[in-house]
């Protein structure tokens, strides 16, 4: 008979077996990560994902920190700030409490933990491996918060990393995960992508839960949400969640249970609420269900798995018995709603033509609750008179500069301009609301070139256009040109008007181009103080608008469901173009000219036209126009890498940036840009200069050409109705303060203006 020897297990086989319970894939990880960052009270949390996980998994927080004097420790077994004795777990209202999800993770991969606190001078990084500090604790630059980064998870235990079926299904988890405590904690942000692609999830700081729900699992379940709420003294319990109502139905389902805000899961809820839902949906089909269940602490055993996935709790009957008695109540109080399917009819079926004919003469749809659905039925421009064809007695102008695709308007020269000097053109300078026109010499044959990597369109200007080609483009389209090698996806110029989900927007765009990722804190945060501003009613309204017609240049009217709306078009497209810049940073097209142009005689264009409030303490104009050139000049190539504006080393503007295929500024105003840029960017802090410049340069895309013309001003009003709104529709993020600031007014009701009619 064998002896069996017993031996005592090193400490290091005993903490790898440990860490395997805690962290049996990458999700259940992130799960402690993310409930970590929670407990420091963090309201944005970014996470970004590489090979589901297994490679590289990094969470981002803007939480309390991790004080200096604790790194040493942090990561050792049973190290915890969230209670001190046991007794302490009665009262236990933090996520962790066992102190071992990072001494777990460290012993299964290399962990690196980046931290700083809002009382430290800087911030510190550290490296730890099987719960030990890898080095000394290095000072370094970061954000207030912590990020945790997680590389080669599994790497020693082979065979838990073979039984992982692959990336993609881990990464299914960590999407499940992160969206279910997004939806739980919608006032905290969350954003979730992979390692050098795009964002396949982002939630806004201060959201709610429908909302959240719309942007994870998207409106079909959404507009079918029922909120639930009940209260139970007796057994201390406080319910509040979102069920599906009896239209919805799916085959696999999906059920977030939150006990006293951690996500567990329990059979035997689950099995309650399918029982209650098997009544009213088909066969195998299942609803969406959030629950959130607030209980007595001490009724509720938390420690029962190291994953705390689990939990047990007293007068578990009764508490699934007033759930059970809630959910049935609203539904049966919905039942009444319910959309029924009807099979297709089969050929020859005469007798279902009078059943069908009996149905629709019942239902009438009254006239006030009739909406449009179509923007090019029934136009207000159909009321307008055809532009007529210019005389010569009405062309009084030779055009010297035109503009790429379908867009025939230049600044022209007068013909009693009786200056005999070199070919010109006449550049219409605006400075808010001051034009005037100066002659600039030595700058012509100039060429507007859009630049999309090797494929360029343009159009010579040398060439004297035909005044029945003119007005011949003001009535049909403009031709389509062969896609460029890469370009945005904007709308067309006939939109889909069908529903657009309110979260579309520049945070989630595609794009047929590999893009550049920012790595700049400025940039994101700039990109967050967009989000947060962000109204949600405004982006509802926008994202679903139907254009009706141009008033002017600055003033537009747009239809959302039965009202209509009264926009400031230029504000509107200022604050896109803005959007738009910081969105495409280090992304953007050119608009590239033939021909450069001296930017000191930009200047000087740009400084006299405000000569009558030019101060002679400054010096001589010219010697100013050339500080500002060197000012200029000694900034391109950061202008040219992250905002595709290139000077040449002559100091010579040679391109432009292109912000929105089809549209082309008005370059009368860029004399004053280009003097703005100078005086009005905030050069000496990266962040403001970012923002200033961004700022500067939406102003100057958003202004429209002043010519009164009749074919420039309908020129312009199909450049708003075809390009920009398109792009409002589907990408603007409207800030807060356009609700009050007058940039969209409400000015009528459908329903209202039946009212007046029917006293009438």
């Amino acid at each position: 008979m064998e002896t069996l020897m017993t031996t005592d297990l090193s400490e290091e086989v005993v903490n790898r077996i440990a860490a395997g319970e805690i962290v049996q894939r990458p999700a259940n990880a992130l799960k402690e990560l993310i409930e970590n960052s929670l407990d420091a009270k963090a309201t944005n949390i970014v996470i970004t994902v590489k090979a589901g996980g297994l490679k590289y998994l990094q969470i981002q927080d803007n939480g309390s920190g991790i004080r200096y004097e604790d790194l040493e420790i942090v990561c050792e077994r049973f190290t915890t700030s969230k209670l001190c004795t046991y007794d302490d777990l009665k009262d236990i209202n933090t996520y962790g409490f066992r102190g071992e999800a990072l001494a777990s993770i460290s012993h299964i991969a290399h962990l690196t933990i980046l931290t700083k606190t809002a009382t430290s001078k800087c911030a510190f990084k550290a490296s730890y491996e099987d719960g030990k500090l890898k080095g000394p604790v290095k000072p370094c630059a970061g954000n207030i918060g912590t990020q945790i980064t997680v590389e080669d998870l599994f790497y020693n235990v082979i065979a838990r990393k073979k039984a992982l079926r692959s990336p993609t299904e881990e990464y299914a988890h960590i999407l499940d995960v992160v969206g279910g405590y997004a939806i739980h904690n919608s006032h905290v942000g969350f954003t979730l992508k992979k390692f050098g692609e795009t964002t396949d999830m982002k939630t806004p700081v201060q959201s709610s839960v429908v909302e959240n729900v719309r942007i994870i699992h998207g409106n079909n379940i959404a507009r079918e949400l029922m909120e639930i709420e009940l209260k139970v003294p007796l057994l201390k319990l406080i319910l509040k969640g979102y069920i599906t109502n009896v239209n919805y139905s799916h085959k696999k389902g999906t059920m977030l249970l939150f006990i006293n805000h951690r996500l567990v899961d329990s059979q035997a809820i689950r099995r309650a609420v399918d029982s209650i839902y098997s009544t009213y949906l088909p066969k195998n089909a299942h609803p969406f269900v959030y629950l959130s269940l607030e209980l007595d602490p001490r009724n509720v055993d938390v420690n029962v798995h190291p994953t705390k996935h689990e939990v047990q709790f007293l007068y578990e009957e009764q508490i699934i018995e007033n759930i059970k008695t809630c959910i049935e109540g609203k539904l049966l109080s919905c039942n009444s709603t319910r959309v029924m399917y009807t099979q297709a009819r089969l050929p020859g079926a005469t007798a279902v033509d009078e059943m069908v004919k009996k149905t629709t003469e019942a239902v009438k749809v009254y006239a006030n609750n009739m909406v449009r659905a179509n923007s090019d039925v029934q136009k207000i421009d159909k009321f307008f008179h055809a532009a007529p064809k210019p005389t010569e007695k009405d062309n009084k102008y030779d055009i010297s500069v035109m503009v790429p695709k379908d867009f025939t308007k230049a600044d022209r020269i007068p013909e009693d301009n009786n200056k005999n000097i070199l070919p010109q053109i006449v550049v219409s300078v605006a400075d808010n609301d001051n034009i005037c026109n100066k002659t600039v010499n030595k700058i012509h044959d100039v060429t507007i070139v859009e630049n999309y990597g090797n494929t360029s369109t343009g159009v010579n200007v040398n060439k004297e256009p035909n005044n029945a080609d003119l007005n011949k483009s003001m009535v049909e389209e403009p031709p389509e040109k062969s896609p460029p090698k890469w370009k945005p996806h904007t709308a067309p110029k006939h939109a889909n008007l069908n529903y657009i989900d309110p979260k579309e927007s520049f945070k989630n765009r595609t794009f047929n181009y590999e893009r550049v990722e920012t790595k700049l804190t400025s940039i994101k945060q700039l990109r967050l103080d967009i989000e947060n501003k962000c109204s949600v009613n405004l982006r509802e309204i926008l994202a679903n608008l139907i254009f009706i017609a141009c008033i002017d240049c600055n003033k537009s009217l747009i239809q959302h469901s039965t009202k209509l709306y009264l926009c400031d078009s230029t504000r509107l497209t200022e604050e896109l173009f803005y959007e738009t810049i910081l969105y495409d940073f280090q992304n953007m097209g050119l608009i590239k000219l033939s021909n450069p142009l001296p930017l000191e005689e930009l200047f000087l264009l740009g400084l006299s036209s405000q000569e009558s409030e030019w101060n002679s303490e400054l010096g001589d104009m010219k010697e100013m126009a050339q500080q500002m050139t060197e000012m200029l000049a000694s900034k391109r190539s950061m202008l040219q890498e992250y905002f595709s504006l290139e000077i040449s080393e002559q100091g010579e503007l040679v391109s432009l940036p292109l912000l929105l295929d089809g549209h082309t500024p008005f370059l009368g105003a860029l004399p004053t840009y280009v003097v703005r840029l100078v005086t009005e960017v905030n050069w000496e802090s990266e962040k403001e200069c970012f923002d200033t410049f961004s700022r500067q340069t939406a102003i100057f895309y958003s202004q429209p050409n002043p010519d009164p013309t009749k074919e420039i001003q309908m020129q312009e009003y199909r450049t708003q109705e075809h390009v920009i709104f398109p792009a409002i529709r589907k990408y603007f993020l409207p800030p807060s303060s356009f609700v009050s600031n007058g940039a969209i007014l409400q000015i009528a009701n459908l329903n209202d203006l039946y009212k007046v009619f029917e006293r009438c």
